[in-house]
């Protein structure tokens, strides 16, 4: 039982979190994410998948609904951001000498969590 509960804590933290990224984009546009897009040298309608990415797979995520599904999901899209954002700068520290992709990583390795541990028993689908 305990290990279905920190399994629902986890996807509740991963998704909630994520969600704010992509409510954010939902309010604010994604004219970063176009241009941060367009300027690797990809197509701009790749950027609209940050809504799936921040929005859609967050959802399921919390729901436990297809979670290993929406969670490699989520890892692509942290891996895309890693790369379109941070690309540059992938061993350089912060100011505060923390990793400039911090954030991005600890969201990717959680998905990629959330992907082997699967939804736990407090699932829509779970088994």
């Amino acid at each position: 039982m305990n290990t279905d509960i920190a399994k629902l804590i986890l996807r509740l933290s991963l998704g909630i979190m994520m969600l704010f990224h992509g409510v954010e984009k939902i309010i604010n546009g994604i004219s970063g994410v176009k241009y941060l897009t367009t300027n690797a040298g990809l197509p701009e309608f790749l950027a609209y998948g940050v809504y799936v990415g921040e929005v859609v797979f967050p959802i399921l995520i919390i729901l436990g609904l297809y979670a290993r599904v929406a969670s490699l999901g989520l890892a692509f899209n942290m891996l895309m951001a890693i790369f379109l954002a941070h690309g540059s700068t992938l061993l350089e520290l912060s100011k505060n000498g923390s990793p400039v992709i911090e954030l991005p990583f600890f969201y990717l390795v959680i998905s990629v969590v959330i992907f082997l541990l699967g939804s736990g028993k407090y699932g829509v689908n779970s088994k």
